[in-house]
């Protein structure tokens, strides 16, 4: 996948969060949003991602030589982020399939498989409303890292691990992230590490 912005900008009443943001971003590439807390990092993802429109400019999406629709485009990407819920009814295992039927997992990769990768497979069939904080963050990454999908969004990833946790994240990373288009959204290194180019969303300003 590729992503396109060209002259791009978002504000929230008169305050612009970036403006004339012209960038591209390539598969088997993986890229960091920097900046400091509350400058735009997560907006800055979100209008990437198409879950907030932008204020000026264009994004254009293409999969080869095929246009993507910007409404579209969610079929293609899977994210994991804070402020993203889990149903803390269901069950790990329960959640894992219910969301491979909107978005299908990486082949090969069976749901018990994914939650012993993650550390989860004693808690498999508990409910999530029991875990604790780094473990639905660790349940989050599982089903963005593991779904089939092009476009991986990471905002903050390691939020609530411990040291076990970031090495899974890490070792996730580098399992299953070389042939996608990565794009994180931190200011810690541990999170975006392995990235090969950043991207300060302060020069856009």
């Amino acid at each position: 996948m590729t992503i396109s912005l060209s002259d791009t900008g978002k504000r929230f009443n008169r305050d612009w969060i970036f403006r004339k943001l012209s960038y591209r971003f390539e598969s088997g590439n993986s890229y960091a949003i920097t900046g400091p807390n509350g400058s735009g990092k997560s907006t800055l993802l979100q209008v990437i991602g198409g879950a907030v429109m932008h204020s000026e400019g264009t994004i254009s999406y293409s999969h080869g030589e095929t246009s993507i629709e910007a409404d579209a485009v969610y079929r293609h990407l899977s994210i994991a982020a804070p402020y993203l819920e889990l149903i803390e009814e269901m069950t790990a295992t329960e959640l894992l399939m219910f969301h491979q039927g909107f978005k299908a997992l990486l082949p090969g990769h069976p749901i018990k498989a994914i939650l012993s990768e993650v550390g989860l497979d004693k808690a498999a069939h508990k409910q999530i409303r029991y875990f604790s904080s780094g473990m639905k963050q660790r349940l989050k990454l599982a089903q963005a890292i593991f779904s089939d999908t092009s476009l991986l969004l990471l905002d903050e990833p390691c939020t609530n691990l411990d040291a076990a946790g970031i090495a899974i994240y890490q070792e996730l990373i580098s399992s299953y992230a070389d042939n996608r288009l990565v794009i994180v959204s931190s200011n810690d290194p541990q999170e975006y590490g392995f990235c090969k180019e950043i991207l300060r969303i302060q020069d856009y300003k």
